[in-house]
């Protein structure tokens, strides 16, 4: 999904903050703690209505914010961002500012997104194989997002960019259908 330019713009400001030499605050610590207030705001609609409202002042707001920041063990480097973000009355846009901050991490330090697609739930060593083999054939360490999928049979499929990987079960059936077609053919 395409985010927008106003969230692209605070997360790559947020992200120069963050990458700098002697930062306060290690990037994906930065990235978890904005997950962690996304998600208290996702729990709460009357906090997220108190915190987009204009009828909130700013200083209430802020001072929300300093307790919840503290509740969740926030860096001083994501809360002064949070207030920021109320100042130019952008706090409700946090949840795609927090996607975009993520895109904007993996492409300064090299990550490449996978999207894996899978049958069934698939457990930590799973996970991990595929992990390292993504990354052996990508050059780069791999971030995944997990989807199950109803229509595979089984095996897992994983698209990075526009590359797709077809390990599934059905993928494999159409490669042996193919070849073996080919093959009567000579």
């Amino acid at each position: 999904m395409p985010l927008s330019a106003v969230a692209t713009r605070y997360a790559n400001a947020l992200a120069d903050v963050v990458t700098a030499p002697g930062s306060a605050v290690a990037p994906q610590a930065a990235l978890e703690q904005l997950r962690g207030f996304v998600a208290t705001l996702d729990s709460s609609a009357d906090l997220r209505h108190a915190l987009v409202t204009p009828a909130v002042p700013g200083s209430r707001k802020k001072a929300v914010v300093m307790r919840l920041s503290e509740l969740l063990g926030m860096s001083r480097v994501a809360r002064n961002f949070l207030y920021v973000l109320i100042d130019h009355r952008r706090i409700g846009s946090i949840p795609e500012i927090a996607d975009s901050f993520e895109q904007v991490l993996d492409q300064r330090l090299g990550i490449q997104r996978a999207d894996v697609f899978s049958a069934g739930e698939l457990n930590e060593t799973q996970r991990e194989a595929l992990r390292a083999r993504l990354a052996q054939l990508t050059g780069k360490q791999v971030r995944m997002r997990f989807v199950i999928d109803d229509s595979l049979i089984g095996g897992v499929l994983a698209r990075i960019g526009s590359t797709v990987y077809d390990g599934s079960v059905r993928g494999q059936l159409q490669a042996l259908g193919r070849r073996l077609g080919s093959e009567s053919e000579a």
